[in-house]
């Protein structure tokens, strides 16, 4: 396994009416992170909040190229990006103990902080289709460039890591600052890894390692 210091490019926040950060997305243009409350749209390049939904907002949250996907309580909602209306919603796998969350082929992938672990799951149905296993806390969860990225907080350490999906191995760590936690987390599909930052109500960008092909 390699490891390295993550490179944190930049800092959003604190938001007013945003204490804490829990679930990130990202929908090509703006990072939807979840406050408890509301989901906000953060454009990544002024730094300023440019709308927010008033929805339940608990842990991670996705996006499927058309609508958000989002982590309330023991459920996950589908959600109009334009409108803020639930339109669909499925049980949770671990029914509140689920933290991350992100959208790749077809599927959402869902993190369990607690048993440590990932869940691939039906969007229809909540029906789960596979699982891997970590040996940390996992908090947010992404997929790029065909690799699965998940961030860890435990211990009051965290750090983003790449494993294989097929053996859970883990290949490549990227470790955060000391008292820098990992909450939501999400590729922004080349360089960037956008970061939740928990109880510091920021939004961290870290650059993902790339790899010569």
């Amino acid at each position: 396994m390699k490891r390295s210091p993550a490179r944190i490019i930049r800092e959003y926040g604190p938001f007013p009416g945003a204490d804490k950060v829990h679930g990130v997305s990202f929908d090509g243009h703006q990072v939807w992170f979840a406050s408890g409350g509301r989901l906000n749209a953060l454009d990544p390049e002024s730094g300023k909040i440019s709308r927010t939904l008033d929805v339940a907002a608990h842990a991670g949250t996705a996006f499927d190229g058309k609508h958000l996907y989002q982590i309330a309580e023991a459920m996950i909602q589908k959600i109009d990006r334009e409108t803020g209306e639930v339109l669909a919603s499925i049980h949770a796998p671990e029914h509140g103990g689920d933290s991350g969350l992100t959208w790749a082929e077809g599927r959402l992938w869902v993190g369990q902080h607690l048993s440590r672990e990932i869940h691939q799951i039906d969007p229809e149905t909540g029906a789960v289709l596979r699982t891997i296993a970590s040996d940390r806390f996992v908090t947010g969860v992404t997929w790029v460039d065909g690799e699965l990225w998940h961030g860890t907080w435990e211990n009051e350490t965290s750090d983003i890591r790449r494993v294989d999906p097929e053996t859970s191995a883990v290949l490549e760590c990227l470790e955060l600052p000391a008292g820098t936690g990992v909450s939501g987390l999400e590729a922004d599909g080349a360089d960037r890894l956008f970061c939740g930052g928990g109880g510091s109500g920021k939004v961290r960008v870290v650059r993902r390692p790339r790899r010569p092909r």
